[in-house]
């Protein structure tokens, strides 16, 4: 691989990263819409611009071909559906975070998420779980439970966020579809239900008589930032190398926390900062063993 193609990799995941890590200011900006009426609108709008992508692009033979095994396919269908939910659990308990001042608690659960990716691994895979990655777990898990004993109150939105978003990685590792043609077909097989879910609505607050209002553009615009990082994303892992690609993600959750704290002035004390500390040395622990080179006794193992 040439050095500018892995510049131009290194360029779009740091813009996928980035866009996620700045994204408690979009939905902030929808604060008056409720959570369960943001997530429809980002579901049907993303199936919308997804679709006009994969037209734009040439793949619109690809996706049909995916559909069309899809729906021949019982087990890959009840795989893709059931990725389908949990990332719209994950992306409805972002939204509520946001809304709700818990953006400290949302960046939380992205910096635990590749160690509740470990484990889910281990329990659903039974890949090995090295020793090193024990220490990242228990003192990831100390970090909580202080947090926890400090407030008295789970933080619920942090694990839910990293647990939902963890088994939306297992589903897809298993299902093998590609990013551009996944999204689509996730969010168009969604789709129906979040349209059922805006006609029932007592009152929506997109009104089409209105369509260049604020909200409903912001609305409208959710489709585009929710496809924007992932084609970045996607363009650009496949670029650098997958140790780079897991360093990097940590840029989200970092950009997160210094919006909750410093441009919402969420509440970061003293129990936070440990908590964080604990998360933070369990991560440094986690990237160090990755990028550690393994012994002859481990090469032989292996070979």
């Amino acid at each position: 691989m040439s050095v500018t193609q892995e510049k131009t990799g290194i360029i779009h995941t740091l813009g996928a990263y980035a866009l996620w890590g700045v994204l408690p200011i979009y939905w902030k900006l929808l604060e008056t819409v409720s959570p369960g009426e943001t997530l429809a609108h980002r579901i049907i709008w993303s199936a919308i611009f997804m679709i006009i992508i994969v037209l734009s692009v040439g793949k619109w033979h690809e996706l049909l071909r995916e559909w069309k095994a899809l729906m021949q396919n019982r087990r890959k269908f009840i795989g893709v559906f059931m990725a389908t939910t949990v990332i719209s659990l994950n992306w409805l308990t972002f939204i509520w975070a946001v809304h709700n001042d818990h953006v400290i608690q949302a960046s939380l659960g992205y910096y635990i998420n590749p160690l509740i990716s470990i484990l889910l691994g281990i329990l659903v895979l039974k890949e090995s779980f090295t020793f090193r990655q024990t220490i990242s777990f228990i003192m990831a898990a100390i970090g909580v439970l202080y947090l926890t004993i400090s407030y008295g109150v789970f933080p619920w939105i942090s694990l839910l966020l990293a647990t939902s978003f963890g088994l939306y990685g297992l589903l897809k590792k298993k299902i093998d579809i590609g990013p551009m043609i996944g999204l689509t077909i996730e969010t168009m097989l969604i789709s129906p239900i979040a349209l059922l879910f805006l006609c029932f609505l007592p009152q929506s607050t997109f009104q089409w008589g209105t369509i260049l209002s604020t909200t409903n553009m912001l609305l409208i615009g959710a489709g585009v930032v929710t496809a924007i990082p992932l084609l970045l994303f996607a363009s650009g892992a496949k670029r650098i190398s997958l140790s780079l690609v897991g360093f990097l993600q940590y840029l989200a959750p970092t950009l997160m926390l210094l919006i909750g704290v410093f441009l919402y002035n969420e509440p970061f004390t003293s129990a936070h900062f440990i908590a964080f500390l604990f998360i933070w040395l369990a991560l440094i622990n986690y990237l160090l063993a990755s990028y550690q080179k393994p012994t002859k006794k481990q090469f032989q193992k292996a070979n």
